[in-house]
């Protein structure tokens, strides 16, 4: 299945094709078909949402590192721009909801870094300071492309008898699938004005390296 954002022939689509047992690993995942099914225990979703707030603020300053490693202006302020919204909404919209699943902030902060929410973190900050900007936002781009695509899947899903019903709303409303939309833009771009084929293998790792993470990530939730 082609992911709804991908431009036939850019190189978001060509990373899905080239490392598709990778994506299909990470988008269907056993934690996210139990999300859609509703059958995802609760204690999974709340370790899960626990480690998401902790993963939130170091995707903040990978966004961060973005205006660092920006060559433009242009590409400076939509970097910022994704901080901003990282650190002035979106954290604040996650804080709210996981108060209606029984965590305050104050613990969620003082809680440990899981194995899994420490290896992807840490390994799209190191992309990105050993490389440029198109090395870091395709680091990136399994995140916010990703939950846009399971937002999608799941959409018909999100009964009014699903539990996570609200969760599957926020990944596939217009608003989110908006800024993914921007994000698969702005691969696509860096690739045409920064890249040569010469350089498609080693981003193809990143990329499969990236999911892979992320599914630890959904793994390390359900394990709970």
């Amino acid at each position: 299945m082609t992911p709804a954002l991908a431009v036939p022939g850019g190189l978001f689509d060509r990373l899905c094709r080239t490392c598709r047992p990778a994506w299909d690993a990470y988008v269907d995942h056993a934690f996210v078909r139990q999300l859609g099914a509703g059958t995802l225990p609760e204690k999974a979703f709340r370790r899960y949402l626990g480690q998401d707030y902790l993963f939130l603020i170091h995707y903040a300053r990978a966004w961060a590192l973005a205006i660092v490693k920006s060559s433009t202006l242009a590409e400076m302020r939509s970097a910022n721009a994704s901080v901003k919204a990282i650190l002035d909404v979106e954290m604040g919209l996650h804080v709210a909801f996981c108060k209606g699943w029984g965590l305050s902030e104050a613990d969620m902060e003082k809680q440990p870094e899981a194995e899994a929410t420490m290896a992807y973190t840490r390994y799209v900050l190191e992309r990105g300071l050993q490389g440029d900007l198109l090395d870091l936002i395709v680091a990136l781009a399994p995140c916010s492309l990703g939950y846009a695509e399971i937002g999608e899947r799941l959409k018909p899903l999100a009964s009014a008898a699903n539990p996570y019903r609200a969760w599957i709303e926020m990944y596939a409303s217009d608003e989110f699938r908006e800024a993914a939309r921007a994000n698969a833009d702005e691969v696509d771009r860096l690739w045409a004005t920064r890249a040569n084929s010469g350089r498609f293998d080693e981003l193809a790792g990143t990329f499969e390296r990236a999911c892979r993470l992320e599914a630890a990530f959904w793994q390390m939730g359900l394990d709970a």
